[in-house]
């Protein structure tokens, strides 16, 4: 992208998106038993993938077309490390596809949502330090 300030735009874009991501991803995760855990799962995976491709976007780094969080991530700068866990990266990965479709996956817990928020908490932080001027 040519222009700054057309990157400015998408970047914010992808930062906006991700936010609504975060949100429903808290508040599912407030309703308790009843709430649908893989959706608080899927909802964290795709914040933290849209921050990645927000940060990829101001870094002018084409990526393409997936929601494989290690493959985003390798594409990152050598300076931005985000805080997460190649382990925690394949799991939080499995929750983009497995909660849009059916099939006989194993049921997500409540612990399973707390720990998809946990990790997403610090790369969340991480990835707003990195878009400071622009969060």
């Amino acid at each position: 992208m040519p222009d700054d300030s057309i990157k400015s735009v998408v970047a914010r874009q992808w930062v906006d998106k991700a936010e609504d991501d975060y949100k429903m991803a808290t508040y599912v995760l407030t309703m308790g038993k009843s709430g649908p855990f893989i959706g608080v799962c899927f909802h964290a995976q795709q914040c933290l993938e849209k921050y990645i491709k927000a940060i990829l976007v101001v870094h002018e780094i084409d990526f393409p077309k997936t929601h494989d969080l290690e493959r985003l991530i390798q594409l990152l700068p050598p300076t931005i490390l985000l805080p997460i866990a190649v382990s925690d990266q394949a799991l939080l990965t499995t929750y983009a596809v497995t909660a849009r479709y059916p099939g006989n996956d194993e049921p997500v817990s409540r612990a399973d949502a707390r720990h998809a928020m946990s990790v997403i908490r610090k790369a969340r932080k991480a990835a707003r330090n990195c878009l400071k001027k622009l969060v």
